[in-house]
């Protein structure tokens, strides 16, 4: 009798890149470092140019914490209000049928287009010492935290919505037969489908936020407590501390990491689950 020989799963070899894939990653290697990592090194070695004790004077100084910590909590914030409500806007243009549902869809790209000091022109207006409504959030975190938001809230409704339009609303309604609720149906079928875009979207308003300049510098007021880091930065150049802006960009840069590695990590495994 003729034992059948054990299958042996041989692992996948590693593809190797072909003469145009070659010099396409090395065209899009340039690209970046000429775009992204020459620029960011010499932001880095100007902040510390003064050594650990003057980069650690630059970035430990009241006026630099403050505005370090109201952005990164800003920051922070409208990336989790985003993951939320842009979530459940994407969700209301995917799954209902309404009356100007056309002009929604236009008003939420506009943030897209608006220059960023027109929209801080807006919101003065709108919430400043002259409110038409009566709300003052002139110069106060709230107003901050407002310009943020509306600069920010296409990221997640524009990332969320093709994976609802492309997902498959079989599993649902099966789960709809079975006599799941809507809302246990949602949790243990749609969300896991969509998490990896929710991730992906609240990434991109929290690098947005973090960067954010023209929508905050009007409504802030201009004042040391209500400033965001890139007010601060602008700030120190126009008095020719050149050191210390980049030391605090430097500090904004490892926390930009750091927290869109976090998210990434939570993107990947909510693709593997998915």
């Amino acid at each position: 009798m003729t034992v059948p020989a054990a299958r042996v799963t041989a692992a996948p070899a590693r593809a190797r890149l072909g003469g145009w894939s070659g010099a396409g990653l090395g065209v899009a290697v340039l690209w970046l470092s000429l775009l992204v990592l020459l620029p960011l090194a010499a932001v880095v070695a100007t902040g510390a140019g003064d050594g650990w004790s003057g980069f650690w004077s630059a970035v430990s100084n009241h006026a630099a914490l403050t505005a370090i910590r109201l952005t990164v909590l800003s920051a922070l914030a409208v990336a989790a209000i985003n993951a939320v409500l842009g979530t459940l806007i994407a969700w209301v243009l995917v799954r209902d049928s309404f009356r100007g549902k056309r002009i929604v869809e236009a008003v939420i790209d506009i943030p897209f287009a608006l220059p960023t000091i027109v929209a801080g022109l807006v919101l003065l207006t709108l919430y400043g010492q002259q409110s038409s409504i009566g709300v003052h959030w002139y110069a106060t975190n709230q107003g901050v935290l407002v310009a943020l938001l509306f600069v920010t809230l296409p990221f997640v409704v524009r990332t969320v919505q093709p994976v609802l339009l492309a997902l498959d609303r079989e599993a649902e309604e099966a789960a709809a037969s079975l006599g799941a609720e809507p809302f246990t149906t949602f949790r243990r079928i749609v969300l896991p489908a969509i998490a990896p875009a929710v991730a992906s979207g609240a990434a991109l308003a929290f690098g947005r936020a973090m960067g954010e300049y023209g929508s905050v510098l009007l409504i802030s007021g201009g004042l040391p407590r209500t400033s965001v880091a890139s007010q601060y930065v602008f700030a120190q150049i126009q008095n020719d501390e050149y050191v210390s802006a980049a030391a605090v960009s430097t500090v904004l840069l490892l926390i930009s990491i750091v927290v869109l590695a976090v998210l990434g990590q939570v993107h990947r495994r909510a693709a593997r689950r998915g």
